[in-house]
């Protein structure tokens, strides 16, 4: 079992306890610094908590060791959900959770949707793949009534072209989620519009 350092958190917005939170995870390779920039755009009335991946990649931070790009290795990110869920069990308390995951925490935050569909009161799926063979179900009807928001970006090269179309397949045909889906005609990246449907999505959601 690996054994990672304590998380690294940035807060932002409301610091009302009680506000409902939404926890960022940024991408392979980047940190919770340059994700929490995106809380700025988000509604303030709720609570924001950017946290760094636990394992030191490059210049950043990587929140599992893949088999390739948007493939986990299922041991590294079922030991990483766990860490995780540590922090976050502490940190929330009875608060609603959404997480919000860009590329490779798009992955991540897939993971946790997909191993426990019911512990959150959203997930977003931001330029990046759900965790296919990764160990997590995707059964058809896992995320029944769970709001999930998927952006995919038409010109993403990326994610591999596969799984962005089998993640976009399984999540509008077999998940049973209650799917908002934003195709951008951009590539790899947070447009205006995408934080915009965002920003909305979170509003409904919460």
């Amino acid at each position: 079992m690996t054994t990672f350092a304590e998380p690294v958190v940035t807060h932002r917005g409301a610091t009302d306890p009680d506000a409902p939170l939404v926890v960022l995870l940024h991408g392979r390779g980047s940190d919770e610094e340059q994700i929490a920039t995106l809380a700025g755009q988000l509604p303030h009335r709720l609570a924001y908590a950017a946290v760094r991946a636990p394992i030191a990649e490059g210049g950043g931070y990587a929140w599992f060791a893949n088999r390739g790009i948007g493939r986990p290795v299922a041991e590294s990110l079922a030991e990483t959900m766990a860490w995780f869920r540590e922090w976050l069990d502490t940190e929330a308390g009875e608060r609603p959770v959404v997480l919000v995951g860009f590329s490779g925490g798009a992955a991540f935050a897939g993971g946790l949707l997909l191993a426990d569909p019911a512990r959150w009161a959203g997930v977003a799926v931001l330029l990046g793949t759900l965790p296919f063979e990764a160990g997590v179900p995707v059964d058809a009807g896992r995320l029944t009534d769970v709001p999930v928001l998927l952006a995919r970006g038409e010109q993403d090269r990326v994610i591999p072209g596969d799984l962005l179309d089998r993640t976009w397949a399984y999540l509008h045909q077999e998940s049973g989620a209650a799917l908002t889906a934003h195709l951008d005609p951009g590539g790899h990246g947070l447009s205006a519009r995408a934080v915009t449907t965002l920003s909305d999505w979170l509003d409904r959601t919460l």
